[in-house]
This record gives structure tokens, C-alpha cells and sequence, in this order.
């Protein structure tokens, strides 16, 4: 099935860049942890590997950059987005993955009315994870498309955050920008160290 998108690709990369600007400025060690953006053939293959595409504002952010450098610990720079780091494309598949085969175990075992849909779902695209392991996902199901939802594995069900990527981005550049609480989660930007971007609760 395809999906109608609204056409503001432009938008979406205007407001990144402002972002990650911010994030040179202000936040240097996040800003250099940002990868090279991955290549048209670097998405082929996840999309391959998924069996759907993905929403047209993962692949432009893909196609700016690549993720981040993968953190060893919590003092690095790369979790600019409430905390987590952005996955790679071989990242997003393996995460996606990890889901499906979670998705598949749980209706083989009869519990999809308490995995599938809340916990996990092959349509879910994780682009994001924190160093709990906890993930950040563009949906992919029909009736939730391009939502992001917050997956804790201490919660039994995912949270809705924002109601599409670029909507996350923007909310995320005016806090920095304003030095204002994010209206999704309530909490406020801090640097430190001046070196990078964390999200404290005020």
C-alpha cells in the first residue's frame, strides 16, 4: 500500500540543518559525532532487507546522515535526541528486526493481543536507541503512519511522542532555540560541559 506524505522534504531538511547548526554552536562533540550521510545504495539494501520503504523524511535524514558514532558511555556526544543516538541503516534493519522476530514469537506463543501492536511490530522502524537499550521508531503501519513512538522495555506498552518526524525535529530546535520545555516529554535542554546536549527534567 502506499502512503500519502505531505510534500515538505524541504521543510523537513531546512529545520534539520538549523538543528544540527545549533548543535556546532553549542554542542560541538554531538555535532562531530554525526556520520556521513549513507549512500542511495546503503538504503536500497535496508529497504530490501525491511520489504516496505521507509517514510520519505527517515530516508532524507538517512541521506544527510548516516547515524552517529556509536557511544561507549553516557559522557560522549551523539544523544542529542532526548538521549538516544541515531542508528545507522545496517542499525535501523538489525533493531527492526529484533521486532519482527519478537512480533513472530509472540503470535506463534498466542500472545499477540499483549506484544503486537504494543510492545512490537514488524512495521516499526527503529531509528534511534538509547545505551539502555531503549529505542525511538517511525511507524509504519497504515493507520499510524509516520508516528514516533518510544519503545522501554520496563513499560508494557510504546508511547506516541510526536505525530511524525518532522515534527519531532521542529519541537526539538525551537526547545534548544528557546531555551523551552519540550512539549511532548516536559523536559528542558541543558549543556554540558559545553560540549553536549542533555534533556533534564526542570
Amino acid at each position: 500500500m502506499e502512503h500519502s506524505e505531505p510534500r515538505s522534504g524541504v521543510q523537513f531538511e531546512e529545520i534539520w540543518r538549523q538543528l544540527t547548526a545549533w548543535l556546532a554552536s553549542n554542542a560541538p562533540e554531538d555535532h562531530a559525532a554525526l556520520r556521513p550521510g549513507a549512500s542511495p545504495s546503503d538504503v536500497r539494501q535496508l529497504e530490501d532487507g525491511l520489504g516496505f520503504e521507509v517514510s520519505s523524511d527517515l530516508k532524507l535524514l538517512l541521506s544527510m546522515h548516516d547515524g552517529v558514532i556509536a557511544r561507549r558511555s553516557s559522557t560522549e556526544g551523539g544523544a542529542f535526541v532526548l538521549g538516544y543516538s541515531l542508528l545507522d541503516a545496517k542499525g535501523i534493519l538489525e533493531w527492526q528486526q529484533n521486532l519482527a522476530e519478537m512480533a513472530e514469537d509472540a503470535e506463534e506463543d498466542g500472545y499477540e493481543d499483549e506484544v503486537i501492536g504494543r510492545t512490537a511490530h514488524r512495521q516499526w522502524v527503529p531509528f534511534a536507541q538509547s545505551l539502555t537499550g531503549d529505542l525511538l521508531f517511525v511507524d509504519h503501519r497504515s493507520d499510524h503512519y509516520g508516528e514516533i513512538g518510544e519503545i522501554s522495555f520496563g513499560s508494557p506498552t510504546y508511547e506516541l511522542l510526536w505525530p511524525g518526524m518532522r515534527e519531532m525535529v521542529r519541537d526539538l530546535y525551537d526547545a534548544v532555540e528557546n531555551d523551552s520545555s519540550l512539549p511532548t516529554v516536559g523536559r528542558v535542554p541543558s549543556i554540558h560541559e559545553g560540549r553536549i546536549l542533555e534533556w533534564v527534567t526542570r
